[in-house]
């Protein structure tokens, strides 16, 4: 049933449609950060604008094919940091995407595509093919986003290679300003060695004159570290990396105790908790809508060719079908998908990690709220975050 908010929306999303056709531009955020799509092909404008539409108004049927997906390279890590499902084990098998893998999707899927989130669970870059990975999709006029421990880059022709591939943009997670406080959380890693990553990356992109690959330095605040966000800040303008983002904690896979995670993890500043709790400040206020576009607009593309609905499925528990076996769309509109999708519509309490995923929490929204401050360096805005033809 259509109520006046349903109209007003239509109405929004009619101006957009309009505006979006006249000058076949999009603007896309990502972790706070705009990503400008410039002479975007009609074809694919017109599913971006469908798909918006049908999500806007809560429709249980998908209206197109998706525009985001997360691309796990490899799902093996060289660090064990605290509250990773990497560290705990998996429940399924471990391996590195083969390259046909990751063409196949894209030759399927990708003249849809704005974004690749080219990460899921595990370390991206210890898989060999990944810099190719990359100069594919880039080929498509597709806007590549990664994250790394930055490990990989104190050798400087990794750096190279990545600088070369033409990403767009590259998240640092250093949550630490020294390495006491850093490896409390990422277990295993070095400072040192991440500070000389970044460092040739920023040296390769000034001698090879590229704008591209965007450096954001990513610092997720917890008790321990909160103390340490002057000094991040002050780390990342003598690195020379384009932006520091401050993230809030969210704890992986099913729920954990909130006020058990509040003593060892959370930070004190209520500004930097992602969740806005009940009176009693133990307890998520729960939402009767999880806001969440996933199923509608990002599927999940694991190592071995698995698509499952969501980021949070570490575990491949919702696993809609395998792209050696069945083509994408028919995946995508398989009768899997159109009961999760239903589901959710209906009641997303129902599904197990729908229910306790930090979408389905007031503050928690992954799209909009979970990056709590963007810092911006030196004026930079985003010279290297113009995708398409100019």
């Amino acid at each position: 049933m259509f109520t006046l908010k349903h109209i007003k929306i239509g109405l929004e999303k009619s101006f957009l449609a309009i505006k979006s056709l006249l000058h076949r531009k999009v603007t896309i955020y990502s972790d706070g950060i705009p990503f400008t799509f410039k002479n975007v092909p009609f074809h694919k404008l017109l599913n971006w604008l469908r798909l918006e539409t049908g999500i806007a108004l809560k429709r249980k049927k998908v209206w197109g094919l998706p525009t985001h997906s997360q691309i796990e390279p490899t799902n093996l890590c060289n660090l064990r940091c605290a509250l990773c499902p990497v560290t705990d084990g998996f429940e399924r098998p471990t391996g590195k995407m083969s390259l046909n893998t990751f063409t196949s999707f894209i030759d399927q899927v990708g003249d849809y595509l704005f974004i690749i989130l080219l990460w899921d669970w595990g370390e991206p870059f210890l898989n060999p093919d990944v810099y190719k990975m990359i100069e594919y999709a880039v080929k498509k006029d597709i806007a590549v986003i990664s994250s790394t421990n930055g490990h990989p880059f104190a050798n400087e022709r990794e750096a190279e290679k990545l600088v070369k591939s033409g990403l767009s943009s590259l998240i640092f997670a250093v949550d630490g300003t020294t390495q006491e406080s850093y490896e409390r959380y990422r277990k295993g890693g070095n400072l040192e060695t991440v500070m000389r990553g970044i460092e040739n990356l920023v040296a390769i992109k000034k001698r090879l004159s590229c704008d591209k690959p965007f450096i954001n330095l990513r610092f997720i605040v917890m008790h321990d570290n909160e103390h340490e966000i002057p000094a991040v800040i002050e780390m990342g303008r003598k690195l020379g990396v384009d932006a520091v983002s401050l993230k809030t904690l969210n704890p992986h896979g099913d729920i954990i105790n909130d006020h058990e995670l509040g003593n060892v993890y959370l930070p004190e500043n209520p500004h930097f908790r992602r969740f806005i709790y009940e009176s009693n400040k133990e307890k998520r206020i729960k939402l009767k809508t999880n806001p969440c576009k996933a199923m509608w607009n990002c599927p999940i593309l694991h190592f071995n060719g698995t698509v499952s609905v969501c980021t949070f499925d570490p575990n491949d528990r919702r696993v809609m079908g395998n792209i050696h076996e069945t083509k994408f769309e028919k995946i995508w509109k398989n009768r899997q998908y159109r009961q999760q999708r239903n589901q959710f519509r209906s009641d997303y309490t129902q599904l197990k990690s729908c229910d306790c995923c930090t979408n389905a929490f007031k503050g928690g929204l992954l799209s909009e709220e979970t990056i709590s401050e963007v810092y911006f360096i030196n004026g930079k805005t985003h010279p290297g975050l113009i995708c398409g033809d100019v």
